[in-house]
């Protein structure tokens, strides 16, 4: 008699969650009519920016092959199409920076890290991962977008959550764990958040949790918080 294989699709659930929180909004927002001294709209765009960097964070998963885990193709795509609508970012040539993170990391061969300041690390950060292609391709959807809707709410809900999105990545997910110097017993060369679930999943889901995550990778981010003592 044939073995039932049980299948894990919570994870594959929770990233068509994000996928279509973030595009329904995004189009609702394209039309949203903007009233500047209202705070509604400000509140918008930092829905959007946690929405966006969902995103890159189920990107950040599929690394790991724990969205669809047992199925390498499925997560594949998904991590593929998170990392795409992330800004373009592409998936092949994220994978091996992430994997060599992880291996080197807080080292001279870690492509995260930065010995220095927040700001030239930030400008390193983004020069790492940024390539002229996204760019590119960033520059011609905004003129399109904005041949369909009106200029502020494409830089507001579009543009701006994309840039904020990954500052929010930089700065909990690799200046506040790896900055500084660590304790030699510190295995992963990452400092961690103080336990409050709530912050860390608005901050940046659970990735404050940042030693945990180096300790854990198998866990996906929405487990992450279990392995906080």
């Amino acid at each position: 008699m044939a073995k039932t294989i049980h299948r894990d699709n919570r994870g594959v659930t929770i990233a068509a969650i994000i996928v279509v929180c973030w595009s329904g909004l995004l189009v609702y927002l394209l039309r949203f009519p903007v009233d500047f001294a209202s705070p509604l709209p400000y509140l918008f765009m930092l829905l959007q920016t946690h929405l966006y960097t969902g995103l890159f964070i189920t990107a950040h998963d599929a690394m790991h092959g724990v969205v669809a885990p047992g199925r390498p193709k499925l997560n594949r795509m998904i991590g593929t199409v998170t990392a795409f609508l992330f800004a373009y970012n592409w998936y092949p040539r994220l994978l091996p920076k992430h994997h060599q993170h992880h291996r080197h990391v807080a080292t001279e061969e870690d492509p995260d890290y930065h010995h220095g300041s927040f700001w030239p690390w930030y400008y390193s950060f983004l020069k790492n991962y940024i390539t002229w292609w996204q760019i590119v391709l960033m520059a011609i959807t905004y003129n399109v977008l904005q041949l369909f809707f009106l200029l502020e709410n494409v830089i507001m809900f579009w543009m701006m959550p994309a840039i904020l999105a990954t500052f929010q990545l930089f700065y909990f997910g690799t200046y506040l764990p790896h900055r500084g110097e660590h304790a030699p017993e510190n295995k992963h060369k990452s400092g961690t958040q103080a336990k409050n679930h709530l912050w860390a999943f608005v901050s940046c889901y659970f990735f404050g949790y940042h030693y945990e995550h180096h300790d854990k990778p198998y866990l996906p981010w929405w487990q992450l918080y279990k392995a906080k003592g």
